[in-house]
């Protein structure tokens, strides 16, 4: 049976004498390691039930599976490669019939470049990859999900969409300069969505991640470690951890600030300050 709820205004929805609240279904793209795979499980203890989606099933994906069990919310893995939008019709199907209709996406499955370098040897086949993962795979996902969103003819308030972009949405790295543009226009996607969608009561977020030690920073650990511990690139002069990432993305999916959409949270730390 489900949990006696309190509603009011849209995601403040609040369990009566500590019940668990029954959140519905929460898809997290990329979410088998790393920033997804605490995001799973953040979700999973605010009382979503998780569709794991990730390219790989391995042992590190089944653990993810295991650790949203372990908070007593179910789980299913789905394999998706996201760039490939002839699929999402069969996918979305079996997350609603495995788990049911899906109230939240959390958009943040991602790849870097392959080689750091000069801006001016990047190639045509390196730059489509990353775009058509970055940014038009997550746009047609997000199109396909917020399409089934709207059609609901009876949905609750507390729906969501969030994208996690990355400091490099604007702050520039030459160096990887097609990852810095996909997430760019990953921005304004997120903005186009949250304008589109609120008439339907769907906020729609934008995440930013600083300098967080996930397997995607592994190759600049010892370059930005003494940067980040005298504060020249970070104010709180820490790394990031993945659950600083997972625990914004739960403040804003579960309502806690109701009177928000398309906006901008940073998590980094103090990154993205300027500084003279």
């Amino acid at each position: 049976m489900k949990a006696d709820i309190q509603t009011s205004n849209r995601g403040d929805r609040r369990a009566v004498d500590n019940a668990p609240v029954d959140r519905g279904v929460a898809i997290v793209t990329g979410g088998r390691r790393g920033i997804g795979q605490a995001i799973c499980v953040e979700l999973a203890s605010a009382g979503f039930d998780i569709a794991v989606v990730d390219l790989r099933d391995d042992d590190t994906a089944r653990e993810t599976v295991r650790l949203v069990e372990g908070q007593r919310q179910r789980a299913s893995l789905f394999r998706l490669d996201i760039s490939k939008t002839s699929d999402y019709v069969a996918f979305l199907d079996s997350v609603e019939a495995g788990l049911g209709p899906v109230n939240c996406l959390v958009n943040n499955a991602g790849i870097q470049v392959s080689e750091r370098g000069d801006l001016l040897d990047v190639s045509e086949e390196s730059f489509d990859r990353l775009i058509d993962v970055n940014l038009r795979g997550t746009f047609f996902l997000t199109q396909a999900v917020a399409k089934r969103m709207v059609a609901r003819a009876e949905a609750p308030e507390d729906r969501s969409i969030v994208f996690i972009t990355s400091a490099n949405a604007h702050l520039v790295s030459p160096e990887k300069g097609p990852y810095c543009i996909s997430k760019a226009g990953l921005s304004m996607a997120s903005q186009q969505y949250a304008l589109r969608l609120a008439e339907h009561g769907i906020g729609v977020y934008e995440i930013r991640p600083g300098l967080i030690m996930t397997d995607m920073t592994a190759d600049v650990l010892e370059r930005y470690t003494p940067q980040i511990e005298n504060g020249a690139v970070c104010a709180m002069r820490r790394w990031g951890q993945p659950q600083d990432i997972a625990r914004g993305v739960a403040t804003l999916v579960t309502g806690g600030m109701p009177f928000s959409t398309g906006d901008v949270y940073n998590i980094g730390g103090g990154m993205q300050i300027p500084r003279l």
